[in-house]
């Protein structure tokens, strides 16, 4: 019984240590999707790091990442940038893979 309980606590902690890693990886993505978006908006320094926080932000209005999309978009459209949601949601794609990158090469 004891193995049992070994096992489940493992698991348990597994997931959590799962879970913390997608925050992190989500967060982070966000924020290089938001300096990504800022470089093409025109935006440097300060600017940019702000605009970041707000693409940051914006994940948290609603489960999922439709949230942080719609920023972007938005943004991008009322600046005339041309990029197509298959473009924006690609870099959204590459970031992440990016940022788990950067996640684990940190522990």
């Amino acid at each position: 019984m004891a193995s049992f309980d070994d096992r489940e606590k493992s698991f348990e902690k597994k997931f959590a240590h799962d879970e913390e890693l997608k925050f992190k990886a989500t967060a982070r993505r966000n924020k290089l999707l938001g300096l990504w978006a800022a470089e093409k908006m025109g935006l440097a320094g300060d600017d940019a790091q702000n605009y970041a926080r707000e693409v940051v932000k914006a994940d948290f209005d609603e489960p999922g990442e439709e949230d942080v999309f719609r920023k972007v978009r938005g943004d991008f459209d009322a600046k005339n940038i041309e990029q197509s949601d298959h473009q924006i949601r690609r870099q959204m794609q590459d970031l992440l893979a990016e940022a788990i990158t950067q996640i684990e090469s940190e522990s």
